[in-house]
Formats: structure tokens, C-alpha cells, sequence
């Protein structure tokens, strides 16, 4: 039950603008959060709702980041911005704009941002360090140090995971560390930007049980969301932003999707938070099954022909033949000069590396899409890096249109193979998102139809009105279809999808599903390694599962 206090962090916001010329990014926002409650800010993709979450987290901050007409009180402590430097005092002075010290707000108000990788330190070498980073700065005495770093790895699924090496982390461990990082120290507020993405069916139920845990305790709770599941459905109050300001406010029940209040770019999706997440696919046909019969989708999704069901291999596109993977020894194991956790110096040295992948056998065809579910840990992302030559077979083989890639430079394999990576950053670099996609192509396709391509790739995304704009100033639902064009652009063979749908709103999805479509249409072979199984299940013409270093058919 929500505490009968007034709000711990509260914000009212005339306008907002960054420091680029550009009109305000945000108007006419009020924001109240009492403790123990939570709030949902909802919106489609460029609402708004991430500048404002960093706002309230003091991750943005008023003057350096841009300019604040209105007010941000937390606390009982109110700062006006955007009134004093143009007006005098009654002794002719120039007021001087309040500053928000982000160490001091971030004390109060936890953040989880959109890339989770962005609020981790970077200098820890296990996620046991990094969960206890904040806590030593802050001085903490080690055994509260300890014991808070193991209640809150017990909380997020990580007590497994605390030796572990946060570089080694699949994306979905990255977030939890991040939401433990965030709430260790226990603040009044916690404020998260797109929690669930990434996470599975486990890390989807325990976070929604620690928040329910922490609203019960006092925590107002914040968050930020394109998709509204279980748990929002919960919520104390929605806010929804579109185009930078207030679509509608109120509680779940009065912004029902009978209303029309809420934007159709806002997906929604059924049951307990996380439940339609990580339940396991159904079969989409039966085993051996053959012909173009069409599976039954989800509402407001085309249906998609089932591929022909053929021997393994048989005019495979992309194949792989018993392939077994592990890492090698972490480089960067904790070092016992005094940061957490303690090591002595006569420990056994670490075990030998387990097998991620073990015995994978898969043969993908041209123009069929094929689904890899699983955990987060599975090694997802490790088999789709072994699809390009980013990562090597420790055994087996991996074959790209019939030619082993053994030995071949992975440049040479990115020809054949396109692999958009789960975090867009990782593949972005250029000025605009003209020369991004076109980058490269002049020598693969020459310079007549570089520039062809690269156009085309950027409307099939839904972004050729900023081919000349800077890739950094998309948002992450932009910078994600952007990456795709550049794997479009070079029409690969083989085209391998790490978590395609995050970010994505409901109209981010519908371009991503008719550019998976038309590229398999054309003949592409298609790996797409998800948690969302809503759009696996619509998508894929077989889903198959990875767990335990091993696939199995669904």
C-alpha cells in the first residue's frame, strides 16, 4: 500500500531544451512520486520519457546538459531553474541557477539507464566488486559491505554469478548487475529506463518480485517503458508522453486500451510481468512436417509461411556441424591487492573454463528464419558470434553456403554474414547515417550501387528523412534500426539478429518484422537469437532453444 506521504521527488517542467538549437524536447510535464508507490512513464520511441528519466535521476543536468524552464524537488529540497540569470535582484545581481550535485542526488535516487553496460564502473573485475563499487566510495564498513552484496545477488538471480568477470556477462546478467549496482545502497527513489529487455522468464519474475519488495519497503519506484506488462498494469499511476509532453494521466484502470488515451505505438502484452516473456514456445509445426501451410499469428501480424522441413544441411545456407565452445582463462581475475573480494594468496587456481556450447548441430536454409531462445547465460550471443568468425570453434565446423569458414579472416565472412550485435554502439561510428550504411560498400557492391543501397536500406527502416543526422543523436529504438540497415545494405547470405526487439516500440517492431520478412523473401537465411517469444513465435519458421551449452528443437 502506498505510504500517505507527500511526494519524495517531484518535478514540474515548462520546457526543456538541449543545447543544439532545436525547440524543447520537453513541455508541460508534471511528475510527482510518493514513497511507496510506483510510476509508470510510458511512450512510444523519441516521447521523451528517457530525457525525462534522467532528469529525475540527475543523470541530466539542468545548465551542462541543457536548458530547465520549471523545477526538480526531491527530498523536501526544491531547485527553480530557468528564471534567475536574465533577472536582477533587488540589488541589481544576477541570480545565480541552482546546481545539482549528481554524487549527492544519485545517494537519493538510483538509476537503471536504456544501456545497462552505462551505469557500471568499468575498473571492477567481478560483479562482487562491482555491487560493492558505491559502497566502498561511500565508506561503508566491510561486513555491511558483504552482507549487503550477497542480499542483493540473492535478490537478482547473481549469487552464481558474484566471481564471475562483468565483461563475460550475457546482456540480460548486465542488467541485473546494473539494477543491483542501482539499489544496493538502498535509495529513496529508483528510476529504470526499459528494465526488462534482455531479461528471461527468471530475471523477468525476479525483478518484478523486487520491485513489489521495494515499494512495499518505501522505494518509489519509477519506470520508464515502451510496453506494458503485469506489472505496470499494477502501477499506482501512468504517465503517458508523447511527442515530449502529457498524453494522458491517471491509474491503469482509467487509461484502458478501450480509451484510446494511450499511443498504439505503446505495445501491450498479456499476463504476469514476465510470464508472457519467458513461457516456453509452442511447436510452431509438427516434427517432419513439410508444404507451405500457414501458422496462425498474433493479432496484427501477417502470418508466416512455414518453410519446407528438409534434411539437415541439404542447400543450407549456413550450417553447423557439432560445434563445441568455451572461453579461456579470464585475463583479468581479481587481484589480491585489497579490493573486494578478498582472495588468498594460496587459492587454487580458477577451474578450467565449462563448455558453452556443446555439440551444436544446426543447418539453417535460404529464406527461412530460424528463432534461438534460451536463458540469459545460455551462450546466445557466443553462437551467433561463431556465425561470422568473430569466435572460433573450439570443435566442429561452421560452414557458410557450403564453405568451411575455418581460416578465413572474419572481414572476409562479414561478406556472407551480417550480424547486428545486441548493443548498437558496438557497430556505429560514422558521422551520418548516410555514410554509416554506406560504409564499405563502395568496394563490395562499387560506387554506383553503394549509394543505392545505403538509400534503400535506410527507408526500409523508416529512416531515410535523417541520412544526413548524426547516428549519436537517434534514439535507441533509431540507432538499433540503424544498424540494421547496415547489415541490409550489404544483402548477406546469412543474416544473424541479437536481440532485435529491443528498444523497439510497436512501430519499431513493424519495421524490423518487414525487413526480416523482405530479406528472407529474397533468400537471406535468418538467425534471430530473442527473449521476446511473442515476436519469435509470429516471426520464425522454427524456434529452437539453447540451454546448457545445447540446442534443441521447440
Amino acid at each position: 500500500m502506498p505510504l500517505s506521504t507527500g511526494p519524495v521527488l517531484e518535478a514540474g517542467i515548462q520546457s526543456f531544451t538541449f543545447h543544439d538549437g532545436g525547440g524543447p524536447v520537453l513541455e508541460r510535464i508534471g511528475f510527482a512520486a510518493a514513497p511507496g508507490t510506483l510510476t509508470a512513464v510510458l511512450g512510444a520511441s523519441g516521447s521523451g520519457k528517457t530525457t525525462l528519466g534522467r532528469l529525475l535521476a540527475g543523470w541530466l543536468t539542468p545548465g551542462s546538459g541543457g536548458t530547465l524552464h520549471g523545477y526538480l524537488e526531491l527530498g523536501g529540497t526544491r531547485l527553480d531553474f530557468g528564471s534567475g540569470r536574465a533577472d536582477a535582484d533587488a540589488y541589481g545581481q544576477h541570480r545565480v541557477e541552482p546546481r545539482i550535485d549528481p554524487a549527492k542526488w544519485g545517494r537519493q535516487v538510483g538509476f537503471v539507464p536504456q544501456d545497462a553496460a552505462a551505469a557500471l564502473s568499468t575498473v571492477s573485475a567481478t560483479v562482487a566488486e562491482e555491487l560493492a563499487f558505491g559502497l566502498e566510495n561511500a565508506g561503508v564498513p566491510r561486513p555491511d559491505m558483504v552482507a549487503a552484496v550477497a542480499r542483493t545477488a540473492g535478490l537478482l538471480g547473481l549469487t552464481g554469478l558474484l566471481d564471475r568477470n562483468p565483461a563475460r556477462l550475457s546482456g540480460g546478467q548486465l542488467r541485473r548487475l546494473a539494477i543491483g549496482c542501482a539499489v544496493i545502497s538502498g535509495p529513496a527513489v529508483l528510476v529504470m529506463d526499459e528494465p526488462f529487455a534482455s531479461l528471461d522468464a527468471a530475471g523477468a519474475h525476479e525483478l518484478a518480485a523486487l520491485v513489489r519488495h521495494l515499494v512495499a519497503s518505501g522505494t518509489a519506484v519509477v519506470i520508464l517503458s515502451q510496453v506494458i506488462d503485469g506489472l505496470l498494469l499494477a502501477a499506482d499511476q501512468w504517465l503517458v508522453l508523447a511527442a515530449g509532453t502529457v498524453a494522458a494521466a491517471g491509474d491503469p484502470a482509467s487509461l484502458g486500451p478501450d480509451t484510446g488515451l494511450v499511443p498504439a505505438g505503446i505495445r501491450r502484452v498479456g499476463g504476469a510481468a514476465g510470464a508472457d516473456r519467458g513461457a516456453l514456445p509452442t511447436a510452431r509445426t509438427a516434427p517432419g512436417s513439410t508444404g507451405n501451410a500457414e501458422v496462425p499469428a498474433a493479432a496484427g501480424t501477417a502470418a508466416v509461411p512455414v518453410a519446407p522441413r528438409e534434411k539437415a544441411g541439404a542447400g543450407a545456407a549456413l550450417e553447423l556441424r557439432d560445434v563445441s565452445f568455451s572461453y579461456g582463462p579470464d585475463a583479468r581475475r581479481p587481484r589480491n591487492k585489497g579490493r573486494w573480494p578478498a582472495r588468498s594468496r594460496n587459492a587454487a587456481p580458477p577451474p578450467r573454463q565449462p563448455l558453452v556450447l556443446a555439440g551444436i548441430n544446426l543447418a539453417v536454409r535460404p529464406g527461412e528464419i530460424v528463432a534461438v531462445t534460451g536463458p540469459n547465460g545460455a551462450g546466445k550471443s557466443t553462437l551467433l558470434r561463431h556465425l561470422n568468425g568473430l569466435l572460433r570453434p573450439t570443435t566442429g565446423s561452421v560452414l557458410v553456403n557450403s564453405s568451411d569458414i575455418a581460416g578465413r579472416a572474419a572481414g572476409e565472412t562479414a561478406a556472407a554474414v551480417g550480424l547486428l550485435f545486441q548493443h548498437p554502439r558496438d557497430q556505429l561510428f560514422e558521422r551520418t547515417l548516410l555514410r554509416e550504411v554506406r560504409f564499405g560498400l563502395d568496394r563490395l557492391a562499387g560506387a554506383a550501387a553503394a549509394g543505392e543501397r545505403a538509400a534503400a536500406a535506410l527507408a526500409a527502416v523508416g529512416l531515410q528523412g535523417a541520412a544526413h543526422g548524426h547516428p549519436a543523436e537517434l534514439p535507441a529504438s533509431g540507432q538499433r534500426l540503424l544498424a540494421l540497415a547496415t547489415v541490409l545494405a550489404r544483402k548477406p547470405s546469412v543474416i544473424a539478429l541479437d536481440e532485435p526487439t529491443v528498444a523497439l516500440d510497436g512501430d519499431g517492431l513493424a519495421v524490423l518484422d518487414a525487413a526480416v520478412r523482405s530479406a528472407a523473401a529474397e533468400g537471406a537465411a535468418v538467425v534471430l537469437v530473442t527473449h521476446d517469444l511473442d515476436y519469435a513465435r509470429t516471426a520464425a519458421h522454427r524456434l529452437v532453444a539453447l540451454d546448457g551449452g545445447r540446442l534443441t528443437e521447440r
